[in-house]
C-alpha cells in the first residue's frame, strides 16, 4: 500500500479524503486513496481495509518500505519509520526535502494507537482557526504519530493512504 503526501500543505481546514482522491487521480493511480487522519467518522488505523492491514507492506511512491504492513504503524511506539526512506508526493517531490512544505509536520489528529482525539483534530478538519488545535508529528522525531498539539491555523502535510489495493490482472 502507498503512502503518498498531498502536494501542497493545508491548514486544518480541508477536504482531505477529496484531495487525496482526486491528486491520486491525476497521478494516474488507480487505486482508492484516503487521508491519514482520523476523522469524525472513523479512527486512522481502520482507514486500511482489515484484510489488508497485516499482509501488504507500506511503502513510498518509489516502492521503497517504511513499514512492514499496516498494523505496525500502530503498535503503540508511534509509528516509527526510516527517516531516511523518502515520503514523495503524489507529484513526485520528497517532502522531507522540498521546500514547498517548509514544516516538516504532519497532520494526524490521533493518539499513537491511531484512535481519534476529538478535542485535537481541527473540529474534525473543518476549521483553520487559531484557537482550535489539532494533534501532528514532525516528521524528524522518525515517527508518523508523534504527539504534538498545534493551532488549526498551520500549513502541514497531509499524508494519504492507498486503502484499497488491487493486484494487477495481467
Amino acid at each position: 500500500l502507498h503512502l503518498v503526501a498531498l502536494n501542497f500543505p493545508l491548514s486544518g481546514d480541508m477536504r482531505a479524503d477529496f484531495q487525496c482522491f482526486r491528486q491520486a487521480q491525476l497521478a494516474g493511480l488507480t487505486s482508492t486513496y484516503r487521508a491519514f487522519l482520523s476523522s469524525h467518522l472513523q479512527d486512522l488505523a481502520t482507514v486500511v481495509r482489515k484484510t489488508d492491514r497485516n499482509h501488504l507492506p507500506i511503502v513510498n511512491l518509489q516502492g521503497e518500505t517504511l513499514f512492514s504492513n499496516w498494523e505496525s504503524i500502530f503498535d503503540g511506539n508511534g509509528g516509527q519509520f526510516n527517516i531516511h526512506v523518502p515520503i514523495y508526493s503524489f507529484d513526485g517531490r520528497n517532502v522531507m526535502t522540498d521546500s514547498s512544505w517548509p514544516q516538516k509536520i504532519i497532520w494526524h489528529g490521533s493518539t499513537a494507537n491511531g484512535i481519534r482525539l476529538v478535542s485535537n483534530y481541527c473540529e474534525a478538519w473543518h476549521t483553520a482557526d487559531m484557537g482550535a488545535m489539532g494533534q501532528a508529528s514532525p516528521l524528524n522525531t522518525g515517527k508518523l504519530l508523534d504527539q504534538k498539539l498545534y493551532s488549526c491555523n498551520n500549513l502541514f502535510i497531509v499524508l494519504c493512504i492507498e486503502n484499497s489495493f488491487v493486484s494487477d490482472p495481467q
